[in-house]
């Protein structure tokens, strides 16, 4: 379940970078956050 939310939002972010970087920036940040965290919780969980 969380690895696939992981994967979704790299896929989106990578979309992302190449639609809007100069525009929203700030988003990937927030993003790579969000990435980080759900595989801290996948690696504490196993």
């Amino acid at each position: 379940m969380l690895e696939t939310i992981a994967v979704i939002l790299i896929i989106l972010w990578l979309l992302w970078i190449v639609s809007a970087y100069t525009i929203w920036w700030f988003i990937h940040i927030f993003l790579v956050i969000a990435i980080i965290v759900l595989l801290i919780r996948i690696i504490r969980g196993r």
